[in-house]
């Protein structure tokens, strides 16, 4: 699988546009992938013949626990969110759990498993891969990349994870936030570094590898956990990527630009660690204005919900 340019679709607002005008504005932007955070019938029927691939979301922790639970949910899942669209719906991924915390990690790989063997089942399990999505707190030592591993509270789960996703093939979804990094370190991390701009360049002694970006270093970080839990083929998806434009330090239209053009354009080079095409998906599409958390949380969009830029952007062509 080559790279994506793909923006996450979330819907917590009172003021976005129609599911067929969101299709309709990717296409026009030139944004060839979508994540949809639950298995939204509206959007799915919008995207009948888009072309555009699609992460889907099974939904919150109790669905996970549902499908780990139950074979026949999964079946009935499957038939009913993607059955029911594939091929006219270009499904990728299937997303089980987002940034589940320990206390729910356990049914991550019961649910994977179920879903699988329903796609196994309904003859698509080559076409569609199920992974899940994790945070970056899923692994220690993060700094120097090459240091990476997954947290000793956390490596029953993500262990078996880990040598499922390489068994299946599928790569391990991860949600990469230099934003929220630099927030919380801003007087080791420089901001310009956080940003994908020049001036820093950090090298990592173990590796020989070099360093010019704080994403390009994150990834590499989880790279080096996979390997050393015996999934060195694996590759990563970053599901999730972004910087708010408002609302809180660091947050204004300059920084944000500068990351989320930084992490389009990085897609056609990879990171240092693995070369080549990063499939990467920038959060989010819109201002959501009834997001919940900090208020950063609601002006992350790359649009207002009017469909206007919140400050420019370009997809290239993939």
């Amino acid at each position: 699988m080559g790279g994506a340019h793909g923006v996450c679709y979330g819907v917590l607002g009172n003021n976005l546009p129609s599911r067929s005008e969101v299709v309709q504005l990717y296409k026009s932007k030139g944004i060839s992938a979508m994540r949809i955070y639950y298995p939204d019938q509206e959007a799915l029927a919008a995207l009948r013949g888009s072309g555009i691939a699609v992460i889907v979301d099974v939904g919150d922790k109790g669905a996970v626990a549902n499908l780990a639970n139950n074979p026949s949910a999964a079946a009935d899942w499957v038939r009913n969110n993607v059955q029911a669209y594939w091929p006219s719906v270009f499904i990728r991924y299937i997303a089980v759990g987002n940034e589940l915390g320990p206390g729910d990690m356990g049914t991550i790989l019961p649910a994977m498993q179920n879903v699988y063997n329903a796609l196994v089942s309904a003859g698509l399990s080559n076409s569609i891969k199920v992974s899940t999505a994790v945070k970056m707190d899923v692994i220690t030592n993060s700094f120097p990349p090459s240091h990476g591993v997954f947290r000793p509270d956390l490596q029953r789960f993500m262990v078996p994870i880990a040598q499922f996703l390489a068994n299946t093939m599928s790569p391990l979804l991860v949600n990469v936030y230099p934003y929220f990094a630099y927030r919380d370190n801003p007087r080791d991390i420089p901001l310009n570094y956080a940003t994908f701009q020049p001036g820093t360049t950090v090298r990592d002694n173990d590796s020989g590898l070099t360093y010019t970006n704080l994403f390009n270093a994150m990834v590499d970080a989880v790279y080096a956990a996979l390997e050393k839990a015996g999934a060195p083929g694996v590759r990563i998806v970053v599901s999730e990527s972004g910087w708010p434009s408002a609302g809180g330090f660091a947050a204004n239209v300059e920084n944000a630009r500068n990351h989320n053009q930084g992490v389009i354009d990085n897609v056609k080079n990879g990171t240092p660690k693995r070369p080549g095409q990063l499939e990467t998906y920038v959060f989010a599409m819109f201002n959501e204005n009834q997001k919940p958390g900090d208020e950063t949380e609601r002006h992350f969009g790359l649009f207002n919900p009017d469909k206007t830029p919140v400050y420019p952007i370009t997809f290239p062509p993939n």
